[in-house]
């Protein structure tokens, strides 16, 4: 495999990253120790573990998870590209969460010590880690007020258009011909806390309502509005800009 140097990287040109100067790229260079194929299924971090790198999801899909003893788990959050990996791990011993891939992934590995580094040499880019902790505590939160507080429609409705959007923001056409959607219906479920059958009879009733298309591995969105409405939405779902590391 032919790696790509930061500055080649095929994710900063999209618009829905912060442009960074030259220097900015050639500190994150220096901290990428390589790339990393994965395929669909295999586990990036497991629970637990106390020596995983940092990480940034150049390609495909990924989520990270919580177990149970008895094996049942939560989904926290989907993953997609342009999204850092491990900086939880960094903040305590061990990590408080498991990260698997849902399709053939590319990753870059950065050094365990990056934080300190990216915060020593460019504190604008420290700036930009917290931000993404942030966001991504954020997307959490909406995990939480979905399982704790919404209908199973509103639910899913909030996952189509969240996922739809930040899928929609990698691709030029916005996702006029639809997004990739790897989630099988037990993904759906294990992320909003529903059980298999309901997901699939929720899934199934949106779609007879002309809101949603799912077919052969893609996403489409056939009416926007009445889903946003339907989850209760504050905004329409498109994610912010953000840096990317």
């Amino acid at each position: 495999m032919t790696e790509v140097r930061c500055s080649a990287c095929p994710l900063r040109p999209l618009p829905l990253f912060l442009r960074n100067d030259d220097d900015e790229v050639a500190i994150v260079q220096s901290l990428k120790r390589r790339e990393m194929q994965m395929g669909p299924g295999e586990t990036l971090i497991h629970e637990g573990q106390t020596n995983a790198p940092l990480y940034t999801l150049r390609e495909g899909w990924a989520f990270r998870y919580k177990t149970l003893s008895d094996g049942r788990r939560q989904i926290l959050t989907f993953l997609l590209a342009g999204d850092f990996i491990g900086v939880q791990q960094k903040m305590g011993d061990a990590a408080a969460h498991g990260v698997m891939t849902l399709t053939d992934s590319l990753f870059c590995v950065f050094q365990r010590d990056s934080l300190w580094e990216l915060h020593r040499q460019s504190p604008a880019m420290g700036f930009n880690i917290t931000w993404l902790t942030a966001h991504e505590e954020s997307l959490v939160d909406d995990t939480l007020l979905s399982v704790g507080r919404r209908s199973a429609e509103e639910r899913i409705a909030t996952l189509l258009i969240l996922l739809f959007k930040r899928a929609a923001a990698l691709q030029d056409d916005g996702g006029a011909a639809g997004v990739p959607f790897p989630l099988t219906q037990q993904h759906i479920a294990d992320g909003l806390g529903l059980s298999l059958v309901h997901t699939n009879k929720t899934l199934r009733k949106l779609e007879r309502r002309g809101l949603h298309h799912i077919e052969d591995g893609r996403l489409w969105l056939r009416d926007v509005k009445a889903l946003v409405r339907l989850a209760d939405l504050y905004g329409d779902g498109r994610p912010p800009q953000r840096p990317l590391v």
